[in-house]
C-alpha cells in the first residue's frame, strides 16, 4: 500500500487520491524498483533488482527488445527516448515514478473516459487496460496527443473481483472495445526507441 502522503505530494493534481490509490493498487507496484518485461503476452523472467543501478542495468539491457515496466506505476520505461542513454534514474525513484506515471494515465484515463462519454467504471476498467496494453482503437495511447480538456470524476469503490488480477500482464482474451490486439509487437508500449537489429519503426 502507497503511503497517502507520497500520492498527495507526488501524483499528478489533476487527478483525485481515490483514482490515484486504485490505479497503482490495480496497474501498479509497490516495489519502487520493480521491472517487468513482455515480449507479446510472454513475460520475460527478470531478476529482481536490489539497487538503483540493478535496476537501470535491466531496463538498459531489455529496453528495445522487450515492452518494459517500471516501478511504483508501471510506466512504460521507453516512452519519448531515442537512445538507451537517455534513461534516467527517475524511472525507479518513487516519487518520480509517480508524478510521471499519474500524469500519463491521466490522459489515457481522459481519452477513454471521452470515448465512452462520461466517466463510469468502465471506461476506469479500460484505461488500466489500455494502461497495460499501451494501446487503444489500434493506436498507441502514450504518444496519442490529447484533443481538449475532459474532468474525470472518481469511480465507484473497488469490488474484491479487482484484486486478484494478474497485474503482470494483459489477459489473453478478447481486446478492450475499440482496440486492435498488437500479437507479438516488441513496441507496444508506445516507445519511441529505435535502436538498430530491433526491426518496426517507434511510432
Amino acid at each position: 500500500m502507497i503511503d497517502a502522503a507520497m500520492i498527495k505530494e507526488c501524483a499528478d493534481p489533476a487527478l483525485q487520491p481515490a483514482i490515484v490509490e486504485r490505479f497503482i493498487a490495480e496497474a501498479g507496484s509497490t516495489d519502487p524498483l520493480a521491472v517487468t518485461a513482455t515480449l507479446g503476452n510472454r513475460v520475460v523472467l527478470l531478476p529482481r533488482p536490489m539497487t538503483t543501478d540493478e535496476a537501470m542495468a535491466l531496463i538498459r539491457e531489455h529496453v528495445g527488445k522487450a515492452v518494459v515496466r517500471v516501478s511504483i506505476t508501471q510506466y512504460p520505461a521507453g516512452l519519448g527516448i531515442s537512445d538507451i542513454s537517455e534513461l534516467e534514474t527517475d524511472l525507479v525513484d518513487a516519487c518520480a515514478n509517480i508524478r510521471m506515471g499519474t500524469t500519463l494515465f491521466g490522459k489515457v484515463y481522459r481519452i477513454v473516459t471521452k470515448w465512452y462519454g462520461n466517466a463510469v467504471d468502465e471506461a476506469f476498467d479500460d484505461a488500466v487496460y489500455v494502461w497495460r496494453t499501451g494501446y487503444f482503437e489500434g493506436k498507441a495511447i502514450f504518444s496519442e496527443p490529447e484533443r481538449g480538456d475532459l474532468e474525470v470524476a472518481t469511480p465507484a469503490e473497488d469490488d474484491p473481483s479487482h484484486g486478484g488480477e494478474d497485474q503482470s500482464a494483459p489477459e489473453s482474451g478478447g481486446p478492450v472495445r475499440g482496440q486492435t490486439a498488437t500479437g507479438d509487437d516488441p513496441n507496444q508500449a508506445g516507445m519511441r526507441i529505435d535502436l538498430s537489429g530491433i526491426g518496426g519503426s517507434a511510432p
